[in-house]
């Protein structure tokens, strides 16, 4: 195709899909595609100012709400209208909802990526049968669904959402150049002590991050290592029920909970080992990051993290809610510096050779012509 692929973007979701979509659009080709980004209030329009053709802003509700919901869909379905994209491109369950059914009958391809498929979250059976038959339904107004593993694909495919010719399997990459430039933060500007073994783990405090199970693995670990500091990177909504949990524990000196930051890879680099301890995970982009960080990992056993780490080779794998297994864990990589130093050696080939993001811009790329010929 001679003229550039206008693709619009909708996301409702920040955190990891916002992240995302940064390394994605810093990484596709500007001479063959041209992006527009329609986001959520929750987004930081100044991060994508530079890196994409426009930025729009709408107010949308993270949860249902028809009345908020209409006045989106409207406001969509004028922006396609408007602005006449070969694709547009829904990101997260929330957004896919709306995208597509804001450009019912329009022409143009639609393409939606769950970013973890919300039926795989823990909750009631009642609201996982009903996140299945909307994510079903709604496959059928896309003509592609990106899923970010195998694990994703094989849930789709398991639970009917949709045939398998539809499926794109298109794996998350980081911005390995990004963090290689990045400087660690100072231990001393952040209140560690030198001789600190950090203990760190980033993502939202929520009930999929498992931030509690994180404490009360602390809570062990502390018992046998005293110079032991932990460090929560990120934000949430159980926030304050963590910070009673660690006052319980006494662990408060030991304990720093940073908010939400720009740039997380700069509080990895100090980190002696780096945690995902999910109860669910479409994929966990923060374990690339860790292994790009040179961070050995210790993660769940969980949908897709056994894709991404071999058990002993690249990270240590743990049952959900194992606190016993997880201070076992450390005590060996503190005891044992030659397990510590191979799983980094295997980390960084691992994040290289898969996990790169300039891959993702090529594959969605190729995507993007395939969908258009």
């Amino acid at each position: 195709m001679d003229k550039k692929i206008r693709v619009l973007h909708v996301a409702e979701a920040a955190g990891g899909v916002e992240r995302y979509l940064e390394t994605l659009f810093k990484y596709n080709d500007d001479d063959k595609v041209e992006n527009i980004l329609v986001c959520s209030q929750n987004y930081d329009p100044e991060k994508f100012k530079n890196i994409t053709n426009r930025v729009i802003v709408l107010e949308m509700a993270h949860n249902i709400d028809p009345k908020s919901d209409l006045k989106v869909e409207k406001k969509l379905r004028s922006i396609i209208k408007q602005l006449k994209p070969d694709i547009v491109y829904a990101h997260s369950s929330k957004a896919g909802a709306l995208a597509r059914i804001a450009d019912l009958g329009l022409k143009n391809k639609v393409i939606y990526n769950p970013h973890g498929w919300a039926f795989n979250m823990q909750q009631s059976a009642k609201k996982k049968e009903m996140y299945r038959w909307v994510e079903k339904i709604s496959a059928h107004f896309c003509n592609k669904i990106v899923c970010i593993s195998d694990a994703e694909r094989e849930s789709a495919l398991r639970e009917k959402i949709c045939k398998l010719r539809k499926l794109k399997v298109i794996y998350n990459g980081i911005d390995i150049e990004e963090i290689e430039k990045t400087f660690p933060m100072s231990r001393t500007q952040l209140g560690i002590p030198k001789d600190a073994f950090v203990v760190g783990m980033v993502g939202r405090l929520s009930k999929q991050k498992a931030p509690d199970i994180f404490v009360k693995a602390a809570k062990l670990i502390k018992e046998k290592m005293p110079n032991a500091f932990f460090l929560m990177v990120g934000d949430g909504e159980l926030r304050d029920k963590i910070e009673d949990l660690i006052n319980q524990y006494n662990l408060s000196s030991s304990f720093l909970i940073t908010g939400w930051v720009d740039n997380p890879t700069t509080y990895m680099k100090i980190m002696d080992v780096g945690m995902l301890l999910s109860r669910w995970e479409g994929f966990g982009l923060v374990l690339p990051e860790y292994m790009a960080c040179g961070v050995p990992i210790i993660a769940t056993s969980v949908d897709a993290i056994p894709d991404i780490i071999r058990d002993g080779v690249n990270g240590m794998l743990v049952d959900k809610d194992n606190i016993q297994l997880i201070a076992k864990i450390i005590k060996k990589m503190v005891i044992d510096t030659r397990f510590k130093q191979d799983m980094i050696k295997n980390e960084q080939h691992v994040v290289e050779e898969k996990y790169n993001a300039k891959r993702v811009g090529y594959e969605t790329n190729s995507m993007y012509q395939l969908l258009l010929d």
